[in-house]
């Protein structure tokens, strides 16, 4: 049956029931921070997981690869600790390392590793005669996973720890193997995103002395994505006999948790190890600056004794239903390395951002009208919580009826942390609670395969490039051949998947929209609305002017877009330096 979720199940209970514990006291009797800034306790995570899991296993991250053993094998060799060791042995090797119990990590949002250093200048000075060394380890040269490699006065930063969507199984993970003679002291992560942060315990594995810094809202979404992850990859071991995941456990998910730190925006932080710094080594440091992506996403501002770097990370920047444009405004640096998701995509002539919402509202209208339903496939994380927001303001003014919103497990789960969240979120609509807006129904598992689709309802489910065996997929196969469903993508979807090429394909076009579906007949209605968390390219040239780097690193697009924006920096400002790095060859700038 439907049910309906109305509070965040965690360990030991409801956020909602963390955050109201004013009785809550430390050792000296002093009140506590808001719950919701402390991990639950470890005996209730089987139990939450367990709670979860038949929810979770429906939202599979985006592209979630499966495995090739033998490729994997060759790129990245044999893995220092596997997910099969016994949980002591893996706790005997984090111990050894000294990172249980923890020596030097302060555990938890603004926990510093060496503390804070007094607030410094935002804006870093130009030099050009120290270098750094950078290694793209992303196994491909296009949108995939997420890892950049920065040795940085003599000392190590991995940013970013990403799985590629279109590559399968250890193949698809960063190469690791390029930088594992180096030494890590940090992993700094920019947001949440599967393929930005989907490897993390495997990058552990590798650097156990590592510790993780994050933006303070991911700090409250990073377990919940990657326990997800583990259920994926545990449901497909099963269902499709893949020996090799997962690739990471839950415990193993549970063991690195306390080295997590969460730090908030505009606030510049040490992160060499603790013993250089004891011995007297002084530490770069490092500050997040609000990207506007999504919840909890950030670009990254390393500052050194002359030396200056930024990190783009996926960035926004303009102004969402919920979120607001990024916060980089005052972002100088030495060196650049930006995404070029959109550098391919030309911003057509009078196009705005409110012309697609009213578009978007149109269709949805008349697909209610006559009495079909609408499909609208969102990424849990971000574009789920801008459509329900889109649709509580529609509903208030009066331009949709009011009626419930079907929505799948994990989605419901990062829903309530943007609640939760938002008072502390440069967002619009700071009042607008997405729970309290919407009778929000998860769809339990198999659901969509059998409920009626007439009579107007409204879906809002993951995958947004309707991978196999998610809730949309499902759906989308039953509303393909009826021409009074309507399917709304309101972001991209690669043409490889059964989205892409859902989008392809022309009315009464029979095609094949997955192995696991076979041919179906598009006769539904199919649109596609530009509401982009990405920004669009001539904004991001606009900041490269702004940062007024020696050199630009190019990196997350497709060689089309890589190139428009290497041509297009390179006639604006012929001195800057463009590097577009091959996987795990490194370069000097």
């Amino acid at each position: 049956m439907l049910r309906q979720n109305h509070t965040l199940e965690g360990r030991g209970g409801s956020l909602r029931e963390k955050t109201q514990a004013p009785q809550n006291r430390n050792r000296q009797g002093n009140a506590r921070r808001p719950c919701l800034r402390e991990k639950p306790r470890r005996r209730h995570r089987r139990q939450r997981r367990q709670a979860g899991s038949h929810d979770l296993e429906r939202d599979r991250p985006e592209g979630f690869p499966r495995p090739n053993h033998d490729e994997g094998e060759r790129r990245h060799g044999g893995d220092p600790l596997s997910p099969d060791s016994t949980r002591e042995a893996r706790r005997e090797i984090l111990r050894r390392a000294g990172r249980l119990p923890g020596i030097f990590q302060r555990r938890g949002v603004d926990g510093g590793l060496d503390g804070e250093t007094p607030r410094r200048r935002r804006t870093g000075g130009q030099v050009t005669n120290n270098f750094m060394r950078i290694i793209n380890l992303n196994p491909e040269t296009d949108i995939g996973a997420s890892a950049w490699f920065v040795n940085f006065e003599g000392h190590g930063l991995l940013m970013d720890s990403g799985m590629h969507p279109k590559l399968e199984g250890r193949a698809a993970m960063p190469l690791f193997k390029s930088i594992l003679n180096e030494e890590l002291d940090a992993i700094a992560i920019s947001h949440c995103h599967h393929d930005h942060v989907g490897t993390l315990p495997v990058a552990l594995r590798h650097f156990p002395k590592a510790h993780v810094m994050l933006p303070e809202q991911s700090y409250f979404i990073i377990e919940r994505v990657l326990h997800n992850s583990v259920n994926v990859m545990t449901k497909q071991r099963d269902e499709l006999g893949l020996k090799e995941y997962p690739l990471y456990t839950h415990d193993e998910v549970d063991d690195i948790a306390p080295v997590f730190q969460g730090y908030r925006y505009n606030r510049e932080v040490e992160w060499a190890s603790f013993s250089k710094t004891r011995a007297g080594s002084s530490s770069p440091t490092l500050e997040f600056f609000d990207a506007g992506h999504t919840l909890g996403s950030a670009g990254i501002l390393l500052r050194g004794k002359k030396e200056t770097l930024f990190y783009t990370g996926d960035v926004c920047f303009h102004d969402q239903t919920i979120l607001r444009a990024a916060r980089f405004q005052d972002v100088k640096a030495d060196v650049l390395i930006m995404e070029t998701t959109r550098g391919n995509r030309p911003t057509p002539k009078n196009f705005t951002r409110q012309g697609e919402i009213e578009r978007l509202t149109v269709a949805i209208q008349r697909a209610l009208k006559r009495k079909g339903s609408v499909l609208i496939p969102s990424f849990a994380l971000g574009r789920t919580q801008e459509i329900l927001a889109l649709l509580a303001l529609l509903m208030r003014e009066g331009k949709l009826k009011r009626q419930p919103v079907y929505i799948g497990g994990l989605g419901r789960v990062f829903t309530e942390i943007y609640d939760l969240e938002a008072h502390r979120t440069h967002r619009q609509h700071t009042n607008l609670q997405l729970h309290e807006a919407h009778n929000l129904v998860v769809l339990e598992k198999g659901q969509g395969e059998i409920m009626k689709l007439g009579g107007g309802r409204i879906f809002v489910l993951t995958s947004g490039m309707m991978a196999e065996n998610t809730a949309a997929h499902d759906l989308a196969v039953r509303m393909a051949g009826d021409e009074r469903q309507s399917i709304f993508f309101v972001g991209y979807a690669d043409p490889s998947t059964p989205g892409g090429r859902l989008k392809a394909a022309k009315p009464g076009e029979t095609f094949v929209f997955s192995p696991g579906a076979g041919r179906v007949t598009r006769r539904c209605d199919v649109q596609d609305f530009d509401l982009t968390a990405h920004a669009n390219r001539d904004d991001l040239l606009d900041f490269v002017g702004q940062v007024s780097p020696r050199a630009v690193l190019l990196g997350h697009g497709d060689g089309a877009s890589r190139k428009w924006f290497e041509d297009q920096i390179r006639a604006r400002h012929p001195k800057i330096k463009i590097i577009q790095p091959q996987p795990g060859k490194a370069v000097e700038v």
